[in-house]
C-alpha cells in the first residue's frame, strides 16, 4: 500500500481517537443522576466510535502488513474474551458485550469476525455438534451495578447475523421450520451476551435448570 495512503488512513483514525477522547471527557463530566439521557447518548457514541476505530485498524493491518486476517482475528477473539463450550448437548457461546442494535454494520463486524474464526479454531480442535431441530437462546446479561433502564427491547437487537454464522457451523438450517429463537434478560457481573444452542427436546429441561440457578432470568 502507498505510504501516503497509509498516512491518510492513520490520520483519519487519529481524528476518530481525538473525538473518542472528547466523548470520554464529556462522559466523565456529565452528572449521570441529573442527565441520564445525555450520559447514555455520550456513552453509546463513545462505545460505537471505539468499535469503528478497532475495525478500521484491522483493515489497515490486513492491507498494509503480511498478517493474514484469520491469524489476527484468532488473536482478537482471545483478546475480546470470546469463549465456546459444549457440554451435555448444549453449545454455549459467550460474547464480551451486549448485542449491537440493528443496522450498526461495523459494530456487528467487531464481534462477528472474531467469533467466526473462534468457531473455526474450536472445530479444528474438537468436534462441534450438528443440530437439525434446535433452539437458540440469546441471553442478554446486564451489569447488575448499572441502572436497569439500560435494558433494551429484543426486537431492536441484531440477532440474524449471529444465527446465520452459527448455522454455518452447527445447524442444518436456521429456517423457522427447524430453529426456534428465544430471548431472555439476566443480571450479572458485567455486560455480555450468552448464546445457547440445543436440540428442541433438550430445551424444557435446560430452561427449568437455568431458572432454578438464576433468579434474574425472565419468564418466556
Amino acid at each position: 500500500m502507498d505510504r501516503k495512503l497509509i498516512s491518510r488512513r492513520i490520520g483519519s483514525i487519529l481524528d476518530d481517537i481525538s473525538r473518542l477522547s472528547n466523548a470520554l471527557y464529556a462522559m466523565d463530566t456529565t452528572d449521570i443522576q441529573r442527565y441520564p439521557d445525555n450520559y447514555e447518548i455520550l456513552s453509546t457514541d463513545a462505545a460505537l466510535r471505539a468499535e469503528r476505530i478497532a475495525c478500521r485498524l484491522r483493515h489497515l493491518i490486513y492491507s498494509s502488513t503480511s498478517i493474514q486476517k484469520g491469524e489476527y482475528l484468532q488473536s482478537a477473539s482471545v483478546a475480546q474474551g470470546i469463549s465456546i463450550a459444549y457440554e451435555n448437548g448444549v453449545l454455549e457461546v459467550t460474547l464480551p458485550r451486549l448485542l449491537p442494535k440493528r443496522r450498526q454494520r461495523q459494530s456487528s463486524e467487531f464481534l462477528l469476525d472474531p467469533l467466526y474464526f473462534a468457531l473455526e479454531q474450536y472445530a479444528k480442535e474438537q468436534p462441534l455438534p450438528h443440530y437439525r431441530n434446535c433452539v437458540v437462546c440469546f441471553a442478554q446479561v446486564y451489569d447488575q451495578t448499572l441502572p436497569t433502564r439500560r435494558v433494551r427491547d429484543y426486537d431492536n437487537l441484531e440477532e440474524k447475523q449471529l444465527l446465520d454464522l452459527l448455522s454455518t457451523f452447527v445447524m442444518a438450517d436456521d429456517t423457522g421450520l427447524l430453529c426456534d429463537a428465544y430471548n431472555t434478560t439476566e443480571l450479572g457481573e458485567q455486560d455480555c451476551t450468552k448464546i445457547f444452542v440445543m436440540e428442541k427436546k433438550r430445551f424444557p429441561q435446560w430452561l427449568a435448570e437455568r431458572k432454578e440457578s438464576l433468579k434474574t432470568i425472565s419468564d418466556f
